[in-house]
Formats: structure tokens, C-alpha cells, sequence
């Protein structure tokens, strides 16, 4: 059969990293040598059910064990780059947090009293913070990334998309492997895995992964390492199926680390405001040209970043009968935390702050699916979820104030804790009313109430100590929301589809977790925010499986966004401030040339803009008036993001298989902060990688070496923006040019 013209177009689009899913893992799971001939069916659970992803009438995009390690991903970070329109790096000043932004919505700040923008699951379990969620991918069968809202199949409401990370099964991969990796800037990684059946009806499997380097930031004068890494995780699975109709696993996971502190750049001129004579003084200019990746800290040597990350949940499933299934799923996790974080940057004490979390979330949720084996499928859902985030935070800023020249000692602790209980409701439906047409349609309704207590006291040093005061404050709130989905799609062949599709999304209100002032505490509930997303899209796959592709363009209308902004000395208000007109085209794809080669691309286009932003800082006529503040630009929304990659296996017949490979990421000037700050923008850059490996004639050895951002690319990935404390405005940086040589045993 010829290739239709429209599936060959496609495939040979720009179309990114629909994942090149192609015969290499098959082989190795027979112990043979790879050739690539054709792209092997890539299967998601977008729906939460197993189906191609060119059925699915969603934007999604998965990444198998071999592509993630193609992209050389060792944390989920490693994914920035490789999904269109969507912006994942470490959070800022955090060694264990995660700032998401997909299609122009997320929420990069870890504070707890804010609910993530993109939503992270493990083994369908949600994690509500994005604290902890710089996920290790140690043992991962396969991530998968939706794109736009998602709550009608989901445990929890989410407005900008999820990310899905689904753990290996015992019983599907017996064996397991051993690897080690070592490279420059002192890191040193270990992983394993290992798998088994007891029996026919029991298997169990551990994983285990420690992860090291000494950091890639120092102090020129002491020598002292920042941005470093050491992370212990574990994760223990035990998997039943007694019957063909019953199944269930049980997870336990424990993860630990000891990192020093995670340092960025001051980008503009630190001060401090002297209270006599009056005026203020430059305490440090901002930093410009290339960074060296230098940083000098008021913390001491024990200061740094740990982190405790547990959890257990149990997934049950029944197959009632032919046409009905029961899922179950139970969790709880806990997330213990106690970072310093050096927000101004520098040997001053500007916004120097303590962040000790000691949160827990328990989580049940129930589905039904119904399936009659032809034309109709049903979901039907109901979550619940409860969260306790007690925390301890200081502020220091011992030189933000001067009086004759000496700074003014200030000390600021809060003690707060946040409970919020989540229940939900939600049906999906998808029926092919005719030969070729599929409707699928689906309600959510969800209600999330929120109990809020802090207290805030201020510390002054001589001679204001009679300044001293605490503020504190109770409060409880709840709000529902009621959110379809509907789509509806097309098999123009059995190659090509294409759908159109309407979802509304929906993340809760809440209360501001830096309101210092008894004004701040009368004003410091927030709204909801709402998005409704429309997208038109294409699916296509040639006749002999050597191209594959999809394209995606899309519409947002996104209200009542929730920013913070930085008002006057220690008054941070969170506003609804905003209205936001979002939309994008996306293309992702793959080939096969030839006989051994995979080339994959992504391309991405995003306009993003305000069609209101209500920021009472631009008022002429407010005490606080400051022409400087913009919104021209919403943060983390490039407008372009776009990947190439190609890579080419050798066979060496009874010496094994060499493949080598290199892929080029692109992404357009990005803005770092809410209030635009010119200093925290990034222009246009691009990122570079390559990487070799040989596998062993039977598949059980391998050596692989790469090297990561090959050209040494200096480039900010995000920023702090306290422009009213001192003029804190700091960048954080993407890793410099980095190589590492692994190798690892399959048994």
C-alpha cells in the first residue's frame, strides 16, 4: 500500500519526540541484536486506560526507559526540551522543587499556600507540592505528558496539564540491571533493579538509585561547592493477581537528600536603605556578561538542603465481569523538609530565608469502567484528598537597614499550617456513534476546602526593638467547580485521525503564605483560577510504520490568574490580577531513514498575552506608584521551543551494536518573573547533546557516554523577583557543559 500523502507530510514535519519507540527494547527484552525497521506502537493510559497514542484525542507525549535515556535524563527536568510548549526546570533556589509550565500556565512558586499549575502523579497517585517533585528517574517504565486541562479522568483538577510517571510492574519485567555512572564535577550514580516471581501469582521488585556530584557553583574565595547533589532513593513493589480477575500492588518508596545550597546570580544592584543619614546605599552592583558561575553566601557551611520524601499506596483491581472493572487506588505520603535558601544571592543578609516542611497527604480514589467490547466506554470516578502542611520559615535581612553605617539586626519567623480537603466526582464517556466517529464527553464536579492559621513576629534590633510585633491570623474557605470536557474525533483511515476537543480546568482559591501585616491578613484570600482550552488536532502514521507524527493548535482562555507580586518592604500580595488570551500550534514526530536511523522533532509556537492585568502598583495616584513594573510578557511562555534529534545504530554483528546520536533544543527569549524584570530575561539559545553506546552482542551489557550541553551555553532557567526588598532580583542558571560514561549490567 502507498503511504497516504497526508501521514507521509506529517511525519516528516517538525514533530518532536512522539516518542522513537522502535525495536531496541523489544530486542533487548529477547536478548537480540536492535534494527531499526519500524516504529513499534507507542500505548498511554492518557485516558486511564492502555490505548495507541494516535487514538487518543488528546496532546500527549511518552518517553519509554530507552528515550529517556536518549534524552539523557537522569532527573525529570531532563524532559525541558522535549515536549513543545512546555517549560520544566528545578525551582528556583531549590535542590528539590520543580517549576512546571506547560502552554503558559504553572506555578513556580514552592510556597504551600499555592497549588501546582500542572499536575504530577506517580503510579496515578498525586503529589500535591512541587517540593519533592524533581523526580530521580531511576525506575521508570515510561512518562507520559498531557498537554491542557485535565480533571474529567483525573484524581485531581489541574489547569495547565499532567505529568505522568509510571513505575515498572514486577510482574512484566523480570530480571533486572545495575548500572554506574561516573562524570565530571564529581558525579558519581548508582541504580539497580531487580524483579521476580515468587510465584505464579506473586512477583515483588526493588529499586534502588544514589545520586552524587559536587555541585557546579563555588566560592572563589574559600572554595566552598554549591548546586550539588546527594539523593538515596528506594522503592519496593509487591504485585498480586491470586485471580485473572483480580489484581493489586503494593508500593512503598523512601527517598533522602543532603544537598548544600542552590545558588543563583544577583542581577541587579543589592541595597540597603539607610535610615541616617537617609538615603540608600549600593550594597553590590548587578551582575553582568557571561557568568563564572560564582557565588558568595551569608550561611554557614552546615546550612544546606534536606529533604525526606516517603510514601506507600495500594492499587486494586477487579474485573467484575466481562464489561465492568473496579480500580481502587490508596495513598499517603509524607514530605519533610528544612532548606536554606540565599534569595539575594550574596554575602548579605537581603532575603536570606529557612523553609521547614513537615507535610502528609492521604488519598483515596475510586473508578469504575464500564466497556461493552464494541462502541462504548464509560468512567466513572470519585477522589478524595487531605492535606496537613504545618511549616516553620525565617527571614533574615540583618543588612537591609542601616543607621550611621551599621545595619539594623531583623528577624522575621512564621509558623503556619495549612489543611485542605479535596473531594471530587467525575464521569467520561466516550461512544463511536457511527463507523469512524467517536463523542467523548465528561463532568467533573470538585469542592476543596481550606483551613489557614499563621502567625508572623518581627524582631528588631536597638534601637527599634519596640517595633516589634506579631501578626496572626485564622481562616477557612471553600470553593466548587464544575468542569466538562467534550471531543470528538474522526478515523479518516486506519493511519489518520483527527479530533476537536473543548476542556475547562480549574485550580482552587487560597490565602497568601506572606502576609506579614495586619492589612495583608484582611485581604489575603486569593480566587480560583479557571482556563477553558480548545484544540483541533491530527494524528497520522505511514502504512509501513516509518513515520509518525501529530500536529495541535489550541486556545485558551485563562481568568483570574493568581500572582504575586512584591508591593513595599516585607508586603507581598497575591492578586488575581489577571486575564490571559493563550494560544499555540504543536508539532511532534519521528522517522525511520534508511535502514538504522531515527530522526525525531518537536516544534512548538505560543502566544501568550494579557488581555487585562489589575495591578494597583501602576495607579498614579497609590502611595507605591512604580512605573517600572510591566506585564508585557507572561514568565516561562517562549514563544518558540523546538528540538531536533537523530541517531544512527551500527550493527557489528558478533562485536554487538554501536549507536550514536545527538539532538540540538531551542528555546526563545523567556521571561523569568510575574513583575518583568529586564535582567531576568533569557534570550534565545540553544542547547546541544551527543551521546554513544554499545550493547553487548546479547543485550546484557551496555557503555554508554555523553556529553550535555556540548557548546557550554550560559543561559538563566529561572528567577527571584523581591524587587521592594532590597532590589532582590536573582537568576538561576541550566548546567554547564557536563560529560559522564556509564555502565550497566542487564540480567
Amino acid at each position: 500500500m502507498k503511504q497516504t500523502y497526508l501521514s507521509l507530510v506529517i511525519g516528516s514535519l517538525l514533530a518532536a519526540n512522539a516518542p522513537v519507540a522502535w525495536s531496541q527494547e523489544a530486542a533487548q527484552a529477547e536478548g537480540t541484536q536492535a534494527t531499526a525497521t519500524t516504529l513499534d506502537e507507542v500505548t498511554v493510559t492518557a485516558r486511564r486506560r492502555s490505548e495507541s497514542i494516535l487514538d487518543v484525542p488528546v496532546a500527549v507525549s511518552a518517553f519509554g526507559e530507552e528515550q529517556l535515556k536518549d534524552l539523557q535524563a537522569s532527573n525529570i527536568d531532563g524532559l525541558q526540551g522535549a515536549v513543545p510548549n512546555m517549560n520544566i526546570v528545578q525551582g528556583r533556589g531549590s535542590a528539590n522543587s520543580v517549576n512546571v509550565f506547560i502552554r503558559g500556565i504553572g506555578q513556580p512558586d514552592a510556597l504551600q499556600t499555592f497549588d501546582p499549575g500542572v499536575g504530577m502523579y506517580v503510579d496515578d497517585v498525586y503529589y500535591s507540592r512541587i517540593n519533592g517533585a524533581l523526580f530521580s528517574l531511576f525506575d521508570v517504565q515510561q512518562v507520559e505528558v498531557l498537554r491542557g486541562p485535565q480533571g474529567t479522568l483525573y484524581g485531581k483538577n489541574s489547569t495547565g496539564g499532567a505529568i505522568k510517571l509510571t513505575t515498572k510492574n514486577p510482574f512484566d519485567n523480570e530480571g533486572g540491571a545495575v548500572e554506574v555512572t561516573a562524570g565530571d564535577y564529581g558525579r558519581l550514580e548508582g541504580r539497580f533493579y531487580a524483579s521476580g516471581r515468587l510465584s505464579d501469582t506473586v512477583a515483588v521488585s526493588l529499586a534502588g538509585a544514589k545520586i552524587t556530584n559536587d555541585g557546579y557553583v563555588k566560592d572563589p574565595d574559600t572554595g566552598r561547592r554549591f548546586n550539588d547533589d546527594d539523593t538515596g532513593s528506594l522503592r519496593f513493589k509487591l504485585a498480586l493477581a491470586p485471580t485473572d480477575g483480580f489484581r493489586a500492588t503494593l508500593t512503598v518508596d523512601h527517598t533522602e537528600q543532603d544537598a548544600a545550597l542552590t545558588m543563583g546570580r544577583p542581577m541587579a544592584p543589592l541595597l540597603q536603605t539607610s535610615l541616617a543619614p537617609a538615603g540608600v546605599v549600593v550594597l553590590q552592583p548587578g551582575q553582568t556578561g557571561k557568568w563564572d558561575r560564582t557565588a558568595r553566601t551569608s550561611f554557614a557551611d552546615h546550612q544546606g538542603q534536606e529533604l525526606e520524601h516517603s510514601g506507600a499506596s495500594l492499587a486494586l483491581d477487579w474485573d467484575l465481569n466481562a464489561q465492568w472493572q473496579l480500580k481502587s487506588i490508596t495513598a499517603f505520603r509524607k514530605l519533610k523538609t528544612h532548606s536554606f535558601i540565599d534569595i539575594d544571592a550574596s554575602e548579605y543578609e537581603l532575603g536570606d530565608v529557612l523553609v521547614a516542611l513537615d507535610q502528609d497527604q492521604k488519598s483515596q480514589e475510586f473508578q469504575l469502567h464500564y466497556d461493552n467490547g464494541s462502541n462504548l466506554h464509560a468512567t466513572f470516578g470519585a477522589y478524595y484528598m487531605k492535606e496537613n502542611v504545618p511549616s516553620h520559615q525565617e527571614a533574615y535581612a540583618d543588612d537591609l537597614f542601616s543607621m550611621l553605617g551599621a545595619g539594623i539586626p531583623f528577624l522575621r519567623t512564621i509558623d503556619d499550617d495549612l489543611t485542605t480537603t479535596s473531594k471530587a466526582a467525575f464521569a467520561h464517556l466516550n461512544w463511536e456513534f457511527a463507523p469512524t466517529w467517536t463523542l467523548a464527553a465528561g463532568v467533573r464536579w470538585t469542592k476543596d476546602t481550606k483551613e489557614y492559621d499563621r502567625s508572623t513576629s518581627t524582631f528588631w534590633g536597638a534601637p527599634f526593638t519596640s517595633l516589634n510585633a506579631t501578626v496572626a491570623f485564622s481562616a477557612k474557605a471553600d470553593w466548587t467547580a464544575t468542569t466538562p470536557s467534550v471531543s470528538l474525533q474522526k478515523a479518516f483511515s486506519d493511519n489518520v485521525m483527527g479530533y476537536v476537543s473543548a476542556n475547562r480546568g480549574f485550580k482552587s482559591g487560597g490565602f497568601n503564605g506572606r502576609a506579614n501585616t495586619v492589612y495583608d491578613t484582611q485581604h489575603a484570600k486569593f480566587d480560583p483560577e479557571y482556563v477553558w482550552t480548545y484544540e483541533l488536532g491530527l494524528k497520522a502514521t505511514s502504512d509501513d510504520k516509518r513515520l509518525r507524527g501529530s500536529v495541535a493548535a489550541f486556545k485558551s482562555d485563562y481568568k483570574d490568574f493568581q500572582a504575586r507580586v512584591s508591593q513595599d518592604v516585607g508586603t507581598f500580595p497575591v492578586l488575581n490580577a489577571a486575564e490571559l488570551n493563550i494560544q499555540g500550534i504543536e508539532f511532534e514526530g519521528s522517522a525511520i531513514l534508511g535502514e538504522a536511523t531515527v530522526l525525531a522533532a518537536q516544534f512548538g509556537w505560543l502566544d501568550a498575552d494579557y488581555d487585562r492585568f489589575d495591578d494597583f502598583r501602576l495607579d498614579p495616584s497609590y502611595p507605591g506608584f512604580d512605573p517600572n513594573v510591566n506585564h508585557d510578557h507572561v514568565p516561562f511562555s517562549p514563544e518558540y521551543t523546538a528540538r531536533l534529534s537523530l541517531q544512527h545504530t551500527f550493527n557489528l554483528d558478533t562485536a554487538g551494536a554501536l549507536t550514536l546520536g545527538a539532538d540540538a533544543s531551542y528555546r526563545s527569549r523567556t521571561w523569568l518573573s510575574v513583575d518583568n524584570r529586564d535582567v531576568l530575561s533569557q534570550g534565545a539559545y540553544t542547547v546541544v547533546g551527543a551521546f554513544g553506546s554499545w550493547d553487548s552482542p546479547s543485550m546484557d551489557w551496555q557503555v554508554r557516554a555523553g556529553v550535555r550541553n556540548l557548546t557550554d551555553e550560559v543561559y538563566m532557567i529561572e528567577g527571584q523577583e523581591f524587587a521592594s526588598v532590597g532590589n532582590i532580583q536573582t537568576a538561576y542558571y541550566g548546567l554547564p557543559r557536563n560529560w559522564y560514561v556509564s555502565v550497566r549490567y542487564n540480567f
